[in-house]
């Protein structure tokens, strides 16, 4: 963010080149895009990030956990993985949700 000094006072200021307000324009889609996929309720906590570098560190501070969460987790999505079975009851459908959404938890985790 640009900035001058008035009276002592960093001052923002507007974005003059065509660079500068295409890079404005991007920090503030890509700030506007991470607000929007936290919950509602989390929004207002972190209403205040005006970088989009800064607000995903608080992102990954708040919901990433700590590097022991972190393994366990890695462990059980590994083991609920290696278990998977299907029932004869189970609709094509519902197997595929399960899969998928258990595929997803494992690239999220990078496992």
């Amino acid at each position: 963010t640009l900035s001058r000094i008035v009276e002592g006072v960093a001052q923002p200021v507007a974005p003059t080149t065509v660079e500068q307000k295409l890079a404005r324009n991007n920090e503030l889609k890509a700030c506007g895009t991470l607000l929007m996929a936290l919950p509602d309720k989390h929004q207002l906590k972190f209403n205040s990030y005006k970088d989009a570098k800064t607000f995903m560190e608080a992102i990954e501070k708040r919901f990433g956990g700590n590097t022991e969460t972190k393994k366990v987790q890695k462990t059980l999505l590994k083991q609920q993985f290696g278990n998977f079975s299907v029932s004869s009851s189970e609709g094509l459908d519902q197997i595929h949700d399960r899969l998928q959404k258990l595929v997803s938890q494992l690239e999220i985790h990078r496992v």
